[in-house]
This record gives C-alpha cells, sequence and structure tokens, in this order.
C-alpha cells in the first residue's frame, strides 16, 4: 500500500533509514547483471566472492577491525541471538547472564527464552535519564556469570552507556560481552583494535542500507558456534548462500557512514537541538526523557503530559510527518515503553512521549514544519483529553494507573 503523501517528513529513522542513493547504485548489478552463487566452480558465480570480500574490508574499516572478524547476518536481531548463544556455548559450565531492563527485545526475549531452559538472568535497572549504575554491574557479576550484553545506546532515548568502562569491569572477570550496537554504527565512534567487546552487531537499514543484511563482530580468539548450520559460507560461522546485493549494499553504506561521520555529529544534532528546544519552549508541561548530553546526536524523545502518543502520531502523520512511540518492534503492543517504564515515569508522561529521530537526510524545514505544526497539535489533544483535569475523580483515576505501573515488574 503506497502513501499518498510521496514526500513525508521523515524523522523516524531509529526504526529504518532511506536507503542511500549510492548504496542502490552499488546494489543494483548484482540483482541484474552479476546473479550468480559464490560458492559456484564457474567464474561467473565465483567473482562475486571478491565482491563479497570487498565489502567485508568496508565494514571493518567502520568498525576498527579486521576483516576476518566481520560475519554477514541477516540482521541485528540475528546477530544478537547469534552472539548470545555462541557466548554461553563458550562457557557451558557457567549459567548467568547480566543485562540491562532497557534492551532492545531481540536481547530480552532471548534472555527470557533462555530463562526458561535454566539460566538465571540479572536484568540490571536505570535511573531517570536512563544511565546505569556501574557499581550495581559490578555487584551483579559472579563466578557463574557467562555472559554480559548491554547495548551501545539505547533506541528509544538515544542514551549512550559507557561502553568500554563496562568492559573494562566485565573482563577482570575473564566474562564474555556483547554489545548491541545497531543504534550506534555511524553516529559514535567505535574502534575494535582498542575495544574490550567480544561481540558486537550492527544493522544495515539503521544506516541507509536495505533491509535483511547485517553484520557481527567477533573479536578474534573468541570461540564461535554457528546459530546457522548448513553450508561452509562464511567460513563455516553462517550456513546459507550469501546475500551479495544486501552484502555489497551494506559495504557500501559502511564507507559513506565514514564518510559523513562529521555531519552526522554536527549538522544532524544541531538540527535535532534546534527542534528540541523549540518544542520544550513552546509546549508547557513536556520534558526531555533521557539523558540531556549523553546520547546520540540524532535522537529525542519528549513526554507531552496528559494525553497520549497514538493520538500525537495519528495527527502528526496526517500532517505528513513521521515519528515513533518508542521501538518499531513494539510499536503494535498496547503496554507502554519499557524503557520508559525502567526509569520511573509518571503515567501522565508515560504514554504521551514522542521520539523524533533524524538522519543526514532531515532538512532545516522540515524541522521548521514541525516545529509550525506540533504546538497546535498538543493543544488541540489536550482540550479533548479526559486527563487534563484536577478533578477529585481524574486524580484519583491517575494515581491508580500509577500504582499499577509500580506494581508491574520491568523486564
Amino acid at each position: 500500500m503506497h502513501s499518498t503523501n510521496p514526500s513525508p517528513i521523515y524523522l523516524d529513522n531509529n526504526a529504518t533509514t532511506q536507503v542511500a542513493e549510492e548504496v542502490l547504485e552499488a546494489m543494483l548489478p548484482y540483482l541484474t547483471q552479476y546473479y550468480g552463487n559464490p560458492s559456484s566452480m564457474h567464474t561467473f558465480g565465483g567473482q562475486l566472492a571478491r565482491s563479497i570480500k570487498q565489502s567485508r574490508e568496508s565494514v571493518a574499516a567502520l568498525l576498527g577491525a579486521e576483516p576476518s572478524e566481520i560475519l554477514f547476518t541477516s540482521c541485528g536481531t540475528e546477530g544478537d541471538n547469534a552472539a548470545i548463544r555462541a557466548a554461553l556455548q563458550a562457557k557451558p559450565n557457567k549459567r548467568h547472564i547480566v543485562t540491562t531492563q532497557v534492551e532492545h527485545p531481540a536481547v530480552l526475549s532471548t534472555c527470557k527464552t533462555l530463562e526458561k531452559q535454566g539460566y538465571r538472568v540479572t536484568y540490571l535497572p536505570v535511573n531517570g535519564k536512563g544511565l546505569l549504575d556501574l557499581h550495581q554491574l559490578k555487584e551483579a557479576l559472579t563466578d557463574d556469570t557467562a555472559l554480559v550484553s548491554v547495548m551501545c545506546a539505547n533506541n528509544e532515548i538515544g542514551t549512550v552507556f559507557p561502553i568500554e568502562r563496562i568492559g573494562h569491569i566485565v573482563k577482570q572477570r575473564d566474562i564474555l560481552f556483547h554489545v548491541d550496537a545497531v543504534q550506534a554504527v555511524g553516529k559514535l565512534p567505535l574502534n575494535m583494535k582498542d575495544s574490550t567487546i567480544d561481540f558486537l552487531v550492527l544493522s544495515g537499514h539503521k544506516l541507509h542500507a536495505p533491509k535483511g543484511i547485517g553484520a557481527l563482530y567477533i573479536r578474534k580468539g573468541v570461540r564461535f558456534r554457528p546459530l546457522l548450520i548448513g553450508g561452509h559460507q562464511e567460513k563455516g560461522r553462517r550456513g546459507g548462500t550469501e546475500n551479495v546485493p544486501g552484502i555489497v549494499g551494506l559495504g557500501k553504506a559502511a564507507e559513506l557512514a565514514m564518510e559523513y561521520f562529521e555531519e552526522e555529529v554536527t549538522r544532524v544534532k544541531s538540527l535535532r537541538d534546534r527542534l528540541e528546544t523549540g518544542l520544550l519552549s513552546t509546549i508547557p508541561d513536556s520534558q526531555l526523557n533521557g539523558h540531556q548530553s549523553l546520547r546520540l546526536p540524532n535522537t529525542t524523545n519528549i513526554g507531552f503530559k496528559y494525553i497520549e502518543g497514538e493520538a500525537i502520531l495519528l495527527s502528526l502523520d496526517r500532517e505528513g510527518i513521521c515519528a515513533s512511540s518508542g521501538s518499531a518492534c513494539t510499536s503494535g503492543s498496547l503496554e507502554p515503553s519499557h524503557v520508559l517504564r525502567a526509569m520511573g515515569l509518571p503515567y501522565t508522561l508515560l504514554h504521551g512521549s514522542i521520539r523524533f529521530s533524524l538522519s543526514r537526510y532531515t532538512t532545516a524545514g522540515e524541522i521548521d514544519r514541525v516545529l509550525q505544526v506540533m504546538p497546535q497539535i498538543v493543544t488541540r489533544l489536550r482540550a479533548m483529553s479526559p486527563f487534563n483535569s484536577d478533578t477529585d475523580e481524574q486524580q484519583g483515576w491517575l494515581q491508580e494507573k500509577q500504582q499499577d505501573l509500580e506494581n508491574v515488574a520491568v523486564r
């Protein structure tokens, strides 16, 4: 189904990004002209191996890694699953995992499944800004801990965790360290050569490559057993015929990410700050969710009291503006964001929080348009909202909802 608006104002880049024209151009020959199987004996198919090699080198360069440390996957979820399960297989006598309450569902759901298989999982809390207490992390580690899994940057609020400080704590106990860096790659500097990370995951569609392609960094010397068992592809680490067009696209996207990195942390950040400052200064009873400075340059999550986020999103959509109320992988749920719940936000903010995530394609004119329509939307919705009153009945209802939230165990 095609949108009636051919040019939306797209501020949902943490969900997925526009495929770069350069990426599409690089991929097209491998969908039409060079369609062979890279495992074939004949030259027509075998020549594709050189293209895969070049893309592996490009992804490795973006991460500051060796090409041999890069494994191509189908997505971030596969990478997280493969890394977590490989880490546990490498430490078969240990049954404890440490992660956080604000991880992506790819990690949280895997950990919940592993709990049913007899593993013990510690879910570390965060404070009101979405930050971890590193002393709590250190105290959570035991002789039975096989793996620590902590995301690099949160997909909903953009908060960045001190990954290398965490890694040094983890390595003092000889524990494997997995990092979901899906939102961070291309937006934060990463250098695996000097890192304590054992497994790092990225996804192509978060950095202007297509959906269906990702990569897993596996530090040299770390034991790895494949999640997908089949042929000899990826040096026996992932069975299945290689997605050559996707791999080529990811390689090109990695090159572009290095080329545009400074723009990401300067111009895009400036537009993000302009949007954020404008909304907070013109809309009363609004607040920033997350940390002011320790976050991704493209992400802002703002709570608007007394109204539902879904109503805001529908109103924005009618204006041709795309935003989000949280993770795209959980947006179909009626439950409030597990990230915002973990931060302890009050009910009046929890349901009215919107994430705006920019990209290098975002323009100043688009930001101005959002600043023009958003105050009107909030004013109109608040006038209609039953939450926006101080009656005893309404306040009692809100207190009841707040108590319900506090009684729910955060994953």
